[in-house]
């Protein structure tokens, strides 16, 4: 991600940007991400356009190409998505996607898409996790970062075609389709409470919706547990 910001200025076209091994790693709101080689780090570089709350929609699709990557090497039953940016596979947390952007009022100046996915590895020091970090290699075949990127893109593209033609509403679908404890009770933790309810769906601005004894509840930013 740091590499992306790097080269957003001279960007021409969409960039992936794939690293062998990193000493930051990071994930959501500032926490250490663990990447030991073998396992892929990557990010997509663009320029989208459009206003912020359409490119974060993105990360919906990224979640959706990075299940079908996934169900090439392993029994995509073992697949769930988890809102907001997780990929689970056997109930442990196998990936993970970060947005980060720059733009203003009239629309993103550019847009990244950080991918990191446990293909060989389960890191070791993630302590007190509710999804323990699991690896592909364990439950399906074992591949290559460089292979499984490609796959990746792959997806990736055919996603953001479905996004271009069709809108959020058909990558949302897609999304609802593949997510974890859809219609079961689940708990959000949001910076200033803990909601729990049934987890109903999430909106066209990709907000969760939870339905409680209140009534449905929108959440637009959490961690969720289950």
């Amino acid at each position: 991600m740091a590499e992306a910001a790097r080269l957003a200025p001279d960007l021409k076209r969409p960039t992936w940007i794939i690293a062998k091994t990193q000493t930051a790693a990071r994930g959501r709101q500032g926490r250490v991400w663990t990447h030991p080689e073998g396992n892929l780090a990557a990010t997509l570089l663009m320029r989208p356009g459009g206003p912020v709350q359409e490119a974060a929609l993105r990360s919906f699709f990224a979640a959706n190409a990075l299940y079908e990557a996934l169900a090439l090497y392993v029994d995509r039953t073992k697949l769930g998505l988890k809102w907001p940016n997780d990929v689970l596979l056997s109930g442990g947390k196998v990936a993970g996607i970060l947005l980060e952007s720059t733009g203003s009022a009239q629309g993103v100046d550019w847009l990244s898409i950080g991918i990191g996915v446990n293909l060989t590895h389960t890191p070791e020091d993630v302590r007190d996790a509710s999804f323990p970090p699991v690896a592909l290699s364990e439950h399906g075949d074992v591949v290559t970062p460089e292979t499984f990127l490609n796959a990746l893109a792959a997806n990736i593209a055919t996603e953001e075609a479905i996004f271009a033609e069709l809108g959020f509403a058909k990558i949302r679908d897609n999304w609802l389709k593949r997510a974890a404890r859809l219609g079961e009770v689940i708990t959000a933790r949001t910076s200033r409470d803990e909601i729990t309810g049934t987890f109903e769906s999430v909106d066209a601005l990709g907000n969760l919706i939870l339905r409680t004894p209140k009534g449905a509840q929108v959440i637009s930013a959490a961690d969720v547990y289950f």
